[in-house]
């Protein structure tokens, strides 16, 4: 008799500023771009998630000590106001990221504070929003994330997003788009950072329904079963100092002068 499967424990973070200021995203989403993609993580996955949302306004952007510890997969989307993510709690993701915690990072978070540390790059790019039609194309039909995705899909009106985007060579790739312009850009890509796992996903933009299409709900719900880490505990990755043939005693680090 097998055992219970154990749900992926996901926090979907969203800026919700948007949503509180424009009444045209309102209109699209009405309950916030953060409830809307948890419930495309759901709608996908069912019982083998528990889902819940944080946004900006929250005490601590509602991503404490506890929540992170409690998180197997935390989702991002932000934009209007990287620079109000208190460094702290960025410093805070960061460290759960590199001791395991998977990063899904959606859209304009290519500029988010989180998003910057890990990559260590500007991540800036070329972009344009005048409705063009995005084409996303797998070019990894082997990846788990690209399971049950159509090749290609169609996004009928999106932001644009084009090369150069600058950060560092992707671990793999799974996706590129292509726009009306004949733009391209890398729009899905995984990183490993430590021992957390990361998926960049560009589609997004918050004045276009893109979270209501199945094909985006399936690739965000892939993503989150990709990026939990199968390590049994959450560990920070650390310096060890270890004596010929002794394999498993190792003893931190004393500094620069001890041997």
């Amino acid at each position: 008799m097998s055992g219970a499967v154990t749900p992926i424990r996901v926090v979907v973070w969203g800026e919700n500023v948007h949503e509180q200021e424009q009444q045209e995203v309102r209109d699209i989403y009405p309950d916030g771009m953060h409830t809307t993609i948890k419930e495309g993580i759901e709608e996908n996955l069912g019982e083998a998630v528990s889902v819940t949302t944080a946004t900006l306004q929250d005490p601590e952007h509602g991503l404490t000590e506890e929540v992170l510890a409690n998180t197997d997969v935390l989702v991002w989307w932000g934009h209007a106001a990287h620079a109000d993510v208190r460094d702290d709690v960025v410093d805070r993701i960061h460290r759960h990221v590199l001791a395991g915690m998977g990063l899904l990072v959606l859209h304009s978070g290519h500029w988010s504070k989180i998003f910057g540390k890990l990559m260590g790059t500007s991540c800036t790019l070329r972009w344009r929003s005048k409705d063009d039609r995005e084409i996303v194309w797998t070019v990894d039909p082997t990846h788990p994330i690209a399971r049950g995705i159509p090749h290609p899909f169609i996004i009928p009106a999106q932001e644009m997003y084009g090369e150069f985007f600058d950060v560092p060579a992707p671990d793999e790739l799974v996706f590129l788009s292509s726009f009306s312009g004949g733009e391209v850009f890398r729009s899905g890509m995984t990183y490993r950072r430590g021992f957390g796992r990361i998926f960049f996903f560009s589609p997004g933009d918050q004045d276009y329904p893109v979270y209501h299409q199945k094909e985006v709900r399936r690739v965000l719900a892939n993503g989150v079963e990709w990026a939990k880490t199968v390590r049994p505990e959450r560990t920070d990755p650390v310096l060890l100092r270890y004596d010929r043939e002794d394999f498993y005693n190792g003893r931190g680090y004393q500094g620069a002068m001890e041997n």
